[in-house]
Formats: C-alpha cells, sequence, structure tokens
C-alpha cells in the first residue's frame, strides 16, 4: 500500500497495459467453451469517455459483476464449461478486488475457474487466492504480496524553510490532518491513530481472504514476506502454476473438455452497443436507457464546474451540475422505481458535496435509494453516501473522514527573497485592517490573524452543518441518528467498512451486487429486475457548448494541464490533488480525504 498527498514514492501505473494481438487461426464457433474474462485492462468503476464524450466502451466494474453473475446462473446445459480470469499485470482497488474475489467464489462452486497473472500485487492475488480453482504466474513475472503500509510525505521544511512560502491552512477536526503534509515535518499523534487504525483494519480483512481461499500452512506469513518469484511463489503455495496465459487455458480446456474460448469481459467482448446507438442518445439528448432500477456512478472528486479554467481545469470527476441533472431526471422517471447510487470519492468541494445532498435527499423521499461505496467514500463522499437509505461497502472500502480543511499559500515573502515587492492599495483609508481583508485571496498577502479567525469560523460553519447533513441522512426508516452520535466518529477520523458498520457510518457489508439486491427489495421488485445504468451524459449540443466535453477535450490535447501530466505521471493521486483543487479556485472550505491510498 502507498500513501501520499502530494508524491509517491512507489511504483505507479493505470489500470492494466495494452493486450497482445489474438491470434487470427480459425477457431470452432460452437461446442463448450472456456468463458474468458479479462481484466488486463482494469476494471475501472466508469469507462473513459468516447465518441461525442459519450460513454466508453463497456468494461467498467458493474459490466464485469454483470458477467460473473451471468455465468454463476447459467443453466445446466450450459455452453461455457469453465472459465478463465486474466489479470494481466492490472491493478484493481482493494474493496472491488474483494468484490470480484466473492464472485468468482461463488462461480468456482459451479466451474473450473483458472486465473494468470503476468504479475500479481496485494490486491490482485487476494482476489485470485479466494476465487480461483487453480492461480499461475508468468514465468518471468513476480508475486508482489508485500503487506500493507502507509507512507505520508511531509514538505513543510521545503516549503516554508527553503521556498519562504507562507502556508495558512485550518482543518476543522482534530483527526482530519489534510494540511498536515505542508504545515508538519510529521505526523501529529491524532492523525497517526486514525492511519493505524484504518490499517490494522485492511490488514485484517486482507489476510481473513487470502487464508479463506489458500488453506496451506503458513500462508498468512508468506503473504507479508514477498515479493517472490514465480518458482518461490508456488513453493509456498501463493500460486499452483507457473506458465504462460496459452498453458493456463490449453490445461483449463483438456480439464473442462472445452474447444473453443469466448471473451465475455475486456478486450476482445464483442460489444453490446455502437457508437451509432451512442450519437443517436447525444442527439435525443438521452442519458442511457432507463428501467426499474437505476445504477448512478459517483467517480472521482467533487467540485461545481469541470472547467478548464485554473490550473486543476478540466479535472473531471463528481460534477454539481451534472449531477444535478442526473438526479433530476431520475427523480421525475416513473419508470425508475429504486436508486443505486456508486460512490468512490475522496470528496472536493463542501457546497459541491452539500448541492449534491440536498439533491439525494429529495430523490430519496420518492423512491428508495441505496449506497454502494467502491474504494473509498470519505469526506464529501461520506457527505453523500450519508443521504442513503442503505449504505453497502466492503471490509476493505474507507469511510468516514468527517472534517473540513481550508486555507491558502501565499507567495509574497518568497517573491521578497528575490526583489519582487506586492504593495495592496485598500479603498477604505480610515480602516487599519482594510487592507488585509480585502486582499485575503491574494496569493501576495498572508492572512493576518483576523483574517484567519474569520475563515476559521466560516469553516466550523461547515463543519457544524456536515455533521448535521449526516445526522438527518443517516436518520431514515424508523431510525434516528443523533448529531451527538456521528460526532464521535467525526473530526476527520477514517475507518475501514467493518468498523463504520460499528459505528453506524454504514448499514450493511456487502459489494454492489448486494446493494442492487436490496435496491430491488425495498421498490417491492422481482430478483431479477433490470437494472440500467445512468450517468451525466450530455446531448450533443451541451458536449459542444464553449464549458462541454468537448471542448475540453480538444483543450486537453493542444495544451495538456498540469492535472493531465499528473494523470500520466501518477494517476493514483489525481483523485486526491483535485480533491483539494476548490481551494485554488477560491473555495475557502473543503471536505476531503487528506492521502492517496492504494493497495497493491
Amino acid at each position: 500500500m502507498a500513501m501520499a498527498l502530494l508524491a509517491s514514492v512507489t511504483s505507479f501505473g493505470c489500470e492494466g497495459r495494452p493486450r497482445g494481438e489474438r491470434s487470427s487461426e480459425a477457431k470452432p464457433k460452437t461446442g463448450p467453451a472456456v468463458a474468458v474474462i479479462d481484466l488486463a485492462g482494469g476494471v475501472p468503476e466508469k469507462e473513459a469517455p468516447s465518441l461525442f464524450g459519450m460513454t466508453g466502451r463497456k468494461r467498467s466494474f458493474d459490466e464485469l459483476l454483470r458477467s460473473l453473475d451471468e455465468l454463476v446462473e447459467e443453466s445446466d446445459d450450459r455452453k461455457h464449461v469453465a472459465v478463465l480470469v486474466k489479470f494481466g499485470s492490472s491493478h484493481i482497488g482493494a474493496a472491488r478486488s474483494q468484490e470480484i474475489a466473492e464472485h468468482l467464489e461463488k462461480l468456482r462452486e459451479k466451474k473450473k475457474v483458472f486465473c494468470h497473472g503476468d504479475s500479481f500485487s496485494n490486491a490482485t492475488i487476494m482476489a485470485a487466492a479466494r476465487g480461483c480453482s487453480s492461480v499461475w504466474v508468468a514465468p518471468a513475472g513476480e508475486v508482489e504480496t508485500v503487506g500493507l503500509a502507509a507512507q505520508v510525505v511531509y514538505m513543510r521544511r521545503l516549503l516554508a524553510d527553503e521556498l519562504h512560502l507562507s502556508i495558512d491552512f485550518l482543518q476543522i477536526g482534530k483527526y482530519k490532518g489534510a494540511e498536515e503534509p505542508i504545515t508538519r515535518d510529521g505526523p501529529s499523534p491524532e492523525a497517526r491513530a486514525s492511519l493505524t487504525s484504518v490499517l490494522v483494519d485492511m490488514r485484517k480483512s486482507w489476510l481473513d481472504t487470502i487464508t479463506k481461499g489458500r488453506k496451506q500452512p503458513g500462508i498468512a506469513e508468506a503473504v507479508e514476506d514477498g515479493p517472490y518469484s514465480p518458482q518461490r511463489a508456488k513453493e509456498l503455495g501463493l500460486v499452483d502454476e507457473v506458465g504462460y496465459p496459452d498453458d493456463a487455458y490449453n490445461t483449463i480446456k483438456e480439464q473442462s473438455g472445452a474447444v473453443r474460448d469466448e471473451i465475455l469481459f475486456g478486450a476482445g467482448a464483442e460489444e453490446k452497443s455502437d457508437d451509432f446507438d451512442e450519437l443517436v442518445r447525444a442527439l435525443a439528448g438521452e442519458s442511457g436507457a432507463t428501467g426499474p432500477v437505476a445504477l448512478v456512478r459517483a467517480t472521482g472528486s467533487i467540485a461545481m464546474t469541470s472547467s478548464g479554467n485554473g490550473i486543476f481545469g478540466g479535472r473531471g470527476g463528481i460534477i454539481e451540475k451534472e449531477f444535478d441533472r442526473t438526479i433530476r431526471q431520475l427523480e421525475k422517471d416513473d419508470e425508475v422505481k429504486a436508486v443505486v447510487l456508486r460512490i468512490d470519492s475522496p470528496g472536493g468541494s463542501a457546497l459541491a458535496s452539500d448541492l449534491m445532498w440536498h439533491h439525494l435527499m429529495k430523490l430519496r423521499k420518492k423512491k428508495p435509494l441505496v449506497v454502494s461505496v467502491g474504494d473509498m467514500a470519505a469526506s464529501g463522499g461520506m457527505y453523500l453516501a450519508s443521504a442513503g437509505d442503505f449504505i453497502f461497502a466492503e471490509p476493505m472500502s474507507i469511510v468516514g473522514s468527517i472534517g473540513v480543511v481550508g486555507g491558502k499559500i501565499a507567495v509574497g515573502d518568497a517573491l521578497e527573497k528575490i526583489g519582487v515587492h506586492a504593495e495592496t492599495f485598500p479603498a477604505n483609508t480610515q480602516k487599519a485592517d482594510a487592507a488585509a481583508r480585502a486582499a485575503h485571496d491574494s496569493l501576495f498577502v498572508k492572512w493576518d490573524d483576523a483574517t484567519r479567525m474569520r475563515v476559521r469560523e466560516s469553516m466550523t460553519a461547515v463543519y457544524d452543518l456536515f455533521l448535521s447533513r449526516v445526522a438527518e441522512g443517516r436518520s431514515t426508516r424508523g431510525r434516528t441518528i443523533t448529531r451527538e452520535h456521528v460526532a464521535e466518529s467525526a473530526e476527520g477520523r477514517i475507518f475501514g467498512g467493518e468498523e463504520g458498520k460499528r459505528r453506524g457510518l454504514v448499514d450493511e457489508i456487502g459489494g454492489l451486487s448486494a446493494a442492487i439486491a436490496k435496491a430491488r427489495e425495498l421498490a417491492g421488485l422481482p430478483a431479477d429486475a433490470h437494472v440500467a445504468v445512468v450517468g451525466s451524459k450530455p446531448s450533443l449540443l451541451e458536449a459542444l457548448e464553449p464549458s462541454g466535453a468537448a471542448e475540453e477535450q480538444m483543450r486537453s490535447a493542444a495544451l495538456p494541464s498540469p492535472m493531465a501530466v499528473l494523470e500520466r505521471a501518477a494517476p493514483d493521486l489525481v483523485p486526491f490533488v483535485a480533491s483539494v483543487a476548490p481551494l485554488a479556485e477560491g473555495e475557502r472550505s473543503v471536505v476531503a480525504v487528506p492521502f492517496a491510498i492504494t493497495v497493491r
């Protein structure tokens, strides 16, 4: 596990890598088949945009679960007699890996499930260990089971002592710690306690998941003592075989009597829709087909707009305007009987979080709203989640971080060192502190004590509102949660899913499938009621507006923003840097978790 605010000292990579070309030789098109689940390209919560800024190819997490469920539910005369899961070298989040493991475990009760990895990480070995009948690794690969740890980079001395920047950051909540990497040289006792507690919970869940699937003696000790070569990993029982993907395929084919393969998910899978379908929907202004259960995916940092203005422009994420449009449509759509909100967010804008919470609460009055937490629903993500009738999370999901942070970094003192002076001329010449007040947003001026006090008062008001919103949201279906009860789990503390459940921040341990089942139950729908993925897809005209997706994509292509550069260099950090970006764009307070947590 690696954890950082603005920089990471671990290796980086996006979810997966390019796959090789498939063989062009003729293959049988009928007869028993090996179902291939290709995860080498990663399993993102939400697809990347494609034509006209609409949805991308259907290789998202919910599509994967649907594919696995269809395999589990196949009748006895099924055409798929075995399953091959190709992990490649993909990096998949911890909570998603846990749910994948649960689905594969159900699947292997009915069919042989072979899993192959070019290499395995902490998270992917967890999924393979629990869910696969046989685990394979490539001969030149590696099994990087190294245990979980956290790492935070502290930069106060660089910023303040060396660069002479004035750091004015405040936090509401003693455990919040969002500003500590730039205001301290090491963690506060409260921040250390909060992080350590989460790590202990995550480690227990990680080990439990692995040892449930791999029951060899000493396996719990082995998974924290890597990395291992393929042969050593086999000796220790972490994998069963060393070989290439086609070796695993040929073996499972022989054992199952299959004569062909059929790719059901990932590269090479048959698409259920094409760009022409998307164009028709775009011209019609539709946000996707509806059904009795609507799945809304809220992924990334929370912001008021996706404007390209500012150094963090064009960052994507959960945008208030687009989110509002989607929720209002669902609220009015009588065909939609229940909504599932899938959240994977470290938070962001306090203003946007509150507005979106309000939209969700209006929706909840008309139809059931069930929340499924992915890898994280922290701070602003928790703000949104609290509007749900029920909240589901996996043990390795992260919830909480109810707190507020705000501030700015001023460069005035640093510029003075090189002979640059900024003078403020206030219009009110009679008031001594008029200049400090009028220029409090300026990067050239640090806050005086009076300004700092007013900013703290404003942040405290946001924090009090946050507590009240969570208490109100959690008080549903005959349950009453007081503000004081929420406060016991607030002040910026973060929790794993199990501890979150004990504290009332989570209702049930489970993944997206469990949340969908609950939504069907609450709406009185049959167990197989259709689930339609809906989202903030603009119409074609909206996409072509000056602030729309089309121009944003062209702008990014012409002149990559710092966020785009970070996306390429350290993609895991993008949501967390973006979550504090509103501070650089005029907002005084954010509800954001202060670090990136990535289980490899």
